[in-house]
């Protein structure tokens, strides 16, 4: 059955079918609402239902809790229709002024940045611009339907793009990538996508809690506002266990030195003796919150695995008294071979 979908604030209609979520229906309407991960990890679809009934689908308590359902809330990524319906949600970070589109691209770098991840640079046709926003990815496409999802790592404007893809296990693409993939190789892309990013117009300090290639979306960012002059404090806050996950370490400490409105808080769990490491050490969200007992007055971009996005979420809100609209997120969702899975096909990312 198909119903009847009104978005406010800004009126727009559109038809959902009873199996189809609510974000997948506004995006095939051409309609942009905010989303990351397409999950029900990050919370960046959150919104709310005016009126109507919707199936909330599988959904972490954590990220969306019976009483906020009980108050209208839901996450549109996973919602489905089960009557005409009325919404609201927030605008997205980034406007979709630059349609997804189908591209080939040839593999010009590959470079292991650390022992589980693989810096990736493509190249595209010089006859085609691609345009798109920090913190938004890309879905390459396999055979058979099948698409796996990658943060871009670059600002734009470059003439490659950059992905940091970290191998999983068992995962069977991001195998070939350490295994088999190599210069030249041609791969077939589509993006951009999502609506991650800085909020522009916002003057409060922005905190990032990122890990692992968490970093990849936060590169992009960081590097579009550092080329552009800071008008705004930047912290980022970034753990792993050891000092070799903190792969692009030396930039990120040459960015801060050079940028005194740009602060790095590197932490790690669990160092090696080898490291010889004299930082922080510990949990990203214990580090953040010693710094910043008061978040009220701050944005907060998490960005990782859905435990993090979760853990920091609630951690923030619950004791640094962050307002739930100043945090977002970019969850990288694994599940066996299927990762990240930000469409209707099966996706294996990070």
């Amino acid at each position: 059955m198909v119903f009847r979908i009104k978005h406010e604030p800004g009126g727009q209609t559109f038809d959902g079918d009873e199996n189809e979520t609510i974000l997948g229906a506004a995006l095939r309407a051409g309609i942009t609402l905010p989303y990351g991960c397409r999950t029900g990890h990050c919370g960046a679809c959150r919104g709310g239902v005016l009126q109507g009934e919707v199936d909330h689908g599988e959904t972490s308590p954590f990220v969306l809790g019976e009483a906020e359902r009980a108050q209208g809330q839901a996450l549109f990524c996973c919602a489905r229709p089960r009557s005409d319906l009325r919404i609201e949600s927030r605008a997205p970070a980034l406007a979709a002024d630059q349609p997804p589109r189908l591209l080939p691209a040839r593999v010009e770098r590959l470079e292991r940045v650390a022992p589980d991840v693989m810096r990736v640079e493509l190249k595209l046709p010089g006859s085609e611009a691609f345009s798109f926003r920090p913190g938004q990815y890309v879905d390459i496409l396999l055979s058979g339907g099948r698409r796996r999802a990658f943060s871009l790592a670059s600002a734009p404007g470059g003439t490659t793009l950059e992905l940091h893809i970290r191998r999983i296990r068992g995962g069977e693409f991001t195998g070939h990538v350490f295994d088999g993939l190599k210069l030249r190789d041609l791969v077939r892309i589509h993006g951009p996508h999502g609506s991650f990013g800085l909020h522009e117009a916002s003057d409060k300090p922005a905190i990032f809690v990122v890990r692992g290639t968490g970093f990849a979306p936060v590169k992009a960012i960081l590097e579009a506002e550092l080329a552009r002059g800071l008008r705004r404090d930047l912290i980022l806050y970034r753990g792993g266990r050891q000092r070799q996950d903190l792969y692009f370490d030396a930039l990120v400490r040459d960015w801060a030195a050079a940028h005194p409105a740009f602060r790095y808080e590197p932490v790690l769990s669990a160092p090696a003796e080898a490291d010889a490491w004299t930082g922080r050490t510990g949990s990203l969200d214990a580090a953040v919150l010693a710094d910043f007992p008061d978040l009220s007055g701050c944005e907060v971009y998490a960005c990782g695995s859905p435990a993090l996005v979760t853990a920091v979420r609630e951690r923030f809100l619950d004791a640094g008294g962050l307002p739930a609209a100043a945090f977002f997120a970019d969850a990288f969702a694994f599940s066996g071979d299927v990762v990240r899975p930000r469409s209707s096909v099966p996706v294996e990312a990070e």
